[in-house]
């Protein structure tokens, strides 16, 4: 066996770390829930975490449902930087960590470090061995890892507390750096929607609320129809190959950019013959009626040759149109409200492409289009390299983690 020692570590540190039971490094304490049929257990004082409250943060800043004090004296309480650990359901393995005092529901499991263990340190663990601990459940309609067996987790540790605190202070200022940045993705975003509903006029409205000084008049009424030389869509092929013509699909889309890994593919004969309706060309606008409505990008040159399938609307433009002005009014408001006013409510809700035809707005002259599509791409511009910047952090801490731990598997 080799020695559990990690292969990157701090100089003033030796000797080979130590196989710790979650039960011996900690309190575990399996939440509950308070009755739901007594109102005042519940108010805005405490936080009350499930599953759905645990995402990609670290931290848990809110809840969807809190307590009252009345209520949090009827949970089992944790402590502000506890380790939250799903145990049940299809999350199972998420793990996060308490920034105030709180409590959760009987899905999770949390622990409370003794004091000579580091509640950074075992946070960090604990998410490097998510995917183990999931697959200590098995495959069972409803995973679920009991108290018993996630006491008996083994995970490897330092021995000395100096030791756990350098690694988890190095690793905590990365997720800070990442917290920082994805609150700034979130806050761009949030400003980017409220700008577009003052430069996009309103249901009533023939001009927009905030304008440019150099333009005025009103906005001339127009349906997409109008403006394109084609609104049609794709087939599914017979069969997909390992590779060739690029096949594009809804979760091909992120953001307006089309995700290339997430693409299928099909071959030419069926680019050609079976599927020549939808070949795609450079700077079509492709629209999903179908499953995720409304999720909207264009085909640059560089994912040529593709196609795509029904569930997108593939939108050509008149050449004279400005194809970033056209792709943000997809993104607005009103396109939203005309999707639930046009609903076809069935197994899965779509849209029909006489209804994206039909699809009326308001359009300003060629000047103004400009202006605005420039405005809301440099904010998209700031948005996309914002979060690649998230995601570089996060490969670098992806990294530094393989490095900094001992690998070994999680045992039973």
């Amino acid at each position: 066996m080799s020695r559990l020692v990690p292969k990157l570590r701090f100089k003033e540190f030796s000797g080979e770390w130590e196989e710790k039971r979650l039960g011996d490094i900690g309190d575990i304490i399996t939440g509950n829930t308070p009755k739901t049929n007594e109102p005042d257990n519940y108010g805005n004082e405490i936080l009350f975490v499930s599953p759905a409250d645990i995402s990609e943060s670290r931290y848990i800043y809110n809840t969807n449902k809190k307590l009252s004090n009345k209520g949090f004296l009827k949970t089992r309480q944790i402590k502000s930087k506890s380790i939250l650990v799903v145990c049940i359901g299809s999350t199972i393995g998420k793990v996060a960590q308490s920034k105030f005092k709180s409590a959760t529901n009987q899905q999770i499991n949390s622990i409370i470090p003794f004091d000579e263990y580091n509640c950074d340190f075992i946070y960090s663990t604990l998410e490097k061995d998510a995917k183990k601990i999931k697959a200590i459940a098995g495959n069972h309609a409803v995973p679920i890892i009991n108290k018993t067996e996630f006491s008996s987790i083994k995970i490897l540790v330092p021995a000395t507390p100096q030791e756990q605190q350098k690694i988890a202070d190095t690793l905590s200022s990365l997720d800070n750096l990442i917290e920082a940045n994805s609150k700034k993705v979130e806050a761009l975003k949030k400003h980017k929607k409220g700008l577009m509903q003052q430069l996009f006029p309103t249901d009533n409205e023939k001009m927009p609320k905030l304008r440019f000084k150099e333009f005025s008049g009103e906005w001339e009424e127009k349906e997409l129809g109008d403006l394109t030389s084609l609104i049609t869509k794709g087939t599914t092929p017979k069969y997909f190959v390992d590779n060739g013509i690029r096949y594009i699909k809804i979760e091909s889309i992120n953001g307006i950019n089309i995700n290339e890994d997430k693409c299928l593919f099909i071959d030419r004969n069926t680019h050609q013959n079976e599927l020549k309706r939808s070949i795609l060309q450079e700077n079509d606008i492709l629209f999903a009626i179908a499953g995720s409505l409304g999720k909207v990008t264009f085909v640059k040159k560089s994912n040529l040759p593709a196609n795509t399938n029904q569930a997108l609307s593939i939108i050509r433009l008149k050449e004279k149109n400005n194809l970033f002005f056209i792709l943000y009014i997809l993104q607005s408001e009103r396109i939203k409200k005309y999707i639930e006013k046009s609903l076809s409510i069935g197994a899965q809700p779509n849209l029909n492409l006489k209804q994206m035809s039909e699809f009326n707005f308001y359009l300003p002259h060629p000047q103004e289009q400009q202006k605005i599509a420039d405005t809301l791409s440099s904010l998209d511009n700031l948005i996309e390299a914002t979060q690649k910047k998230v995601e570089a952090l996060k490969e670098h801490k992806k990294g530094l983690m393989q490095q900094m731990f001992v690998s070994e598997e999680v045992c039973d």
